[in-house]
């Protein structure tokens, strides 16, 4: 897609002769003998310069290549990324026919938990890991998810500067892909990062007494990203804002209503993760949730826009038929300069006018809607509960569950907004960041440097407010914000029922067990739960 990208835009930069394509200039169609052919319209082939012309136009331009040189040496690291990628995909695929036997053709037949099974019955035969005899469950998520259970941790625990003020709009969040990775690069797999390798975190990086100096490292290297972010901005903006057209211009023209479709936010993707959960079991989840999510959402409604909606889509709508009357009468009214675009125009502003009418319906209750999405996503703040209908709530939910055109701004703006983010928000965070690095990690034999809050232990992070009250040692500082440590090790659980946890965590599933079997013995009949819900409701009335 790149190489596609950056040759076709060249080509309609630099090949295209746009006077003669738009009629601006007419055509020489006189030829040396015999009689000029009858062309009265203007082929494609009329406005695309002769190859000879079209490479001196490129070398006449300075700036084009540049931009090319530029597109060059981001292809070829890309071109290599690929080809290591490729590399370790095979070793990969070897493993898995030799090793675990699972065939190339048959592994979409398999379940993750299988191949896990299959993994952990060879180390107990081959000992692969030299260093402990058996591999749990536990001990293979640490070793995919070591930087994911780092960066779900910061973001849980706010150390992340992704929320913002901004006059006019109030609190926002801002995390988008570009800043991502800056932040990987930052903090796990680049030059001068806290990590080492990909298992070990820098031995300075566990002293106390080398912290403030780290700090100041890490705030000078943060500073020189933001710097070369910026020095990159302008063909970094060029290529979003190419890739974007690309992407969306035909889906918008085809159907205009996609933009005002939601989808999870990467910081909500972030927030609403579990400690060891793997990619496809948090798709799984958020996809799940999705219907809820946005019914919940369009629940809400402006009766001022649904008005101004509908006499748009009147007006709009009356001219566009009378529009393709004319057209079905007689074909020549196509030929009026701009009809087209015209008539083009006027059914996208028609498609967007319907999407903002809500359904007449639809029934008005946030409250369960939203407890709909909590079964699936299982986040939530405590001030949402009772407060669904308020519009502060939906507000915040609107940053896990953003609008398609919302996130389609956000990466258009993310090169000029990452460096700024990284030269003065970030290095005030450095020393917080040591520190956490350094409290929060232990080293597990076999696996290497882990977040401790990945290890699911209620005692050194558990939160009192949830049913680990009087098991956990945790300071607030310890502490797992929203009971994501007790989530995560139910969601862990159930996930791998043949994990067996350490005793506390253990003490604490039995005592979760055990509550859910009084809830469900004190709980009233199906027939009870049936009348008193709303489709009981409306059977019964």
């Amino acid at each position: 897609q790149f190489l596609f990208v950056v040759t076709f835009t060249t080509f309609l930069l630099c090949c295209v002769e746009y006077d003669v394509l738009f009629a601006n200039r007419p055509l020489n169609h006189s030829h040396t003998g015999g009689a000029a052919p009858n062309r009265s319209k203007v082929t494609l082939p009329d406005a695309i310069l002769p190859a000879p012309q079209c490479a001196q136009r490129i070398r006449a331009r300075g700036w084009v290549i540049f931009l090319l040189v530029m597109a060059a040496v981001f292809w070829l690291y890309r071109l290599v990324k690929v080809l290591c990628s490729l590399l370790s995909y095979w070793e990969i695929r070897a493993f898995y026919i030799k090793a675990l036997n699972i065939p190339s053709e048959g592994l979409c037949n398999y379940s993750w938990q299988e191949v896990q099974a299959r993994l952990i019955s060879l180390q107990r035969r081959q000992q692969m890991c030299v260093h402990k005899r058996e591999l749990t469950e536990l001990d293979i998520y640490h070793r995919i998810l070591r930087f994911k259970n780092y960066t779900v941790a910061m973001v849980n625990k706010s150390l992340l500067p992704v929320r913002f003020h901004v006059p006019l709009l109030g609190p926002i969040v801002f995390l988008t892909q570009g800043l991502k990775y800056n932040l990987e690069l930052l903090l796990f797999w680049g030059p001068g990062s806290l990590f080492q390798n990909k298992w070990s975190l820098r031995p300075q990086c566990k002293r106390a007494g080398a912290r403030r100096e780290l700090a100041r490292r890490l705030a000078r290297t943060m500073v020189l990203l933001g710097l070369a972010n910026l020095l990159l901005c302008p063909c970094v903006l060029v290529w979003q804002l190419l890739y974007a057209f690309f992407s969306y211009a035909e889906v918008i023209k085809r159907e205009p209503g996609s933009l005002g479709a939601r989808r999870w936010s990467l910081y909500g993707r972030h927030y609403l993760r579990h400690f060891n959960e793997l990619n496809h079991e948090l798709q799984a989840r958020l996809s799940r949730g999705y219907k809820p999510a946005t019914k919940y959402m369009n629940s809400f409604t402006s009766p001022l826009l649904t008005v101004l909606a509908k006499n748009v889509g009147f007006f709009a709508g009356s001219i566009l038929a009378v529009l393709i009357v004319l057209t079905v009468y007689d074909e020549d009214v196509l030929t009026v300069q701009h009809i087209l675009t015209a008539i083009t125009l006027l059914g996208l502003v028609v498609t967007l006018a319907r999407s903002f009418i809500p359904d007449e319906h639809t029934v008005w209750c946030p409250e369960q809607l939203l407890q709909r999405v909590l079964a699936h996503v299982h986040y939530m703040p405590d001030h949402w509960q009772g407060n669904a209908s308020r519009s502060e709530t939906r507000g915040e939910m609107a940053q896990l569950f953003q609008y398609k055109a919302v996130f389609i701004l956000e990466e258009l703006l993310s090169p000029i907004l990452t460096p700024l983010i990284l030269i003065f928000a970030l290095p005030a965070r450095a020393l917080d960041i040591v520190d956490f690095f350094r409290n929060f990690t232990v080293e597990v034999v076999g696996v290497g440097d882990i977040c401790s809050f990945a290890q699911l232990d209620v005692r050194n992070h558990g939160n009192p407010q949830w049913l680990s009250a009087g098991q956990t040692e945790a300071s607030v500082y310890q502490q797992a914000e929203n009971g994501k440590t007790e989530l995560s090790l139910m969601h862990f659980a159930i996930t791998n029922p043949r994990w067996q946890p350490p005793p506390p965590s253990e003490l604490f599933l039995s005592h979760l067990k055990e509550k859910v079997q009084q809830d469900a013995a004190a709980a009233p009949p199906a027939q009870c739960i049936l009348a008193e819900g709303p489709l009981g409701a409306s059977l019964f009335s």
